[in-house]
């Protein structure tokens, strides 16, 4: 199918194989100036008001091709309440109409608006939490280097990548061992690629390609049954080589996608829980 049909069937999944939004306080559509033009965003925080603390920015994954914040919407909603944190969502362009690199053009400076506090958030931020999953946890790596580079107006604090194609330009044996049958296949993984059309070699596709070191720390979640399982692990291993304070987990028995999934495989729950645990004291560890 092509990409319009993938995103509707994308979109509809959400609600037979996911679990409902829940009851949270706020649900605000935002937006911020970026290279394009306006970036859509979505503010969820459990608290309908809150004193200045940290605040998550979230990228979607989809291959950089489908997804976006409505199929999302019941994990940020969670990581809000379970965090006790503000979590904004990002909506960034869609290859292939917008191929490489205009979504991780938006992610970057989402981020930067999310650090400045502006008054629209209504949220004032001492830190950022870098967080996605698949292709957006690639955007947040990217989005974390970036801001190591260039700060923001405030800290990013700590980084979460879920399942991320953290290593997309090389090969590893994940990618032959569990290419079929476990729902994100080799052909589809060939197809976003043909979609995106990235440069390989640059960072902003391949953000091994520079060093980690100066990194803020980092929990990096991994599917066991998953193609892109090894780049997770190969992330996981360059920050830790780079001095970087790391928290490694992987979901034993569990394929990629399944933060989106806790229906249809409730042992997700459980594997989201470990990482909120996890991130807790990472993020106490920044505080002291």
């Amino acid at each position: 199918m092509g990409p319009a049909e993938a995103r509707i069937m994308l979109q509809k999944s959400r609600h037979v194989a996911d679990v409902p939004v829940g009851d949270i306080a706020v649900i605000r559509n935002l937006e911020c100036e970026g290279p394009r033009g306006p970036i859509p965003l979505r503010l969820y925080d459990a608290r309908e008001q809150r004193a200045a603390g940290p605040v998550m920015v979230f990228f979607h994954g989809g291959g950089f091709v489908l997804g976006d914040i409505e199929t999302h919407e019941p994990f940020c909603a969670e990581i809000a309440r379970a965090l006790d944190m503000p979590v904004v969502s990002v909506v960034y362009p869609l290859a292939p109409a917008h191929p490489w690199p205009a979504g991780v053009e938006d992610a970057i400076p989402a981020a930067r608006w999310v650090a400045e506090s502006p008054a629209a958030l209504g949220r004032t931020a001492t830190g950022l939490l870098l967080c996605g999953d698949s292709a957006g946890g690639n955007f947040a790596i990217i989005s974390s280097l970036a801001l190591r580079d260039e700060p923001a107006a405030v800290p990013v604090l700590a980084q979460w990548a879920i399942y991320p194609a953290a290593d997309p330009a090389r090969g590893y044996p994940s990618f032959e061992d569990f290419g079929e049958g476990y729902l994100l296949t080799r052909e589809g993984m060939r197809w976003f690629d043909d979609c995106y059309r990235p440069d390989r070699h640059d960072w902003r596709y391949s953000p091994l390609v520079k060093s980690q070191e100066g990194m803020p720390p980092t929990l990096v979640l991994t599917a066991g049954l998953d193609p892109i399982r090894d780049q997770g692990r190969a992330y996981a291993a360059a920050t830790i080589q780079a001095g970087v304070p790391t928290m490694f987990i992987e979901a034993r028995g569990n394929i990629h996608g399944f933060i989106n999934l806790r229906k249809a495989i409730p042992s997700s729950n459980e594997d989201i829980a470990r990482c909120i645990a996890a991130l807790k004291l990472l993020m106490e560890g920044v505080a002291s």
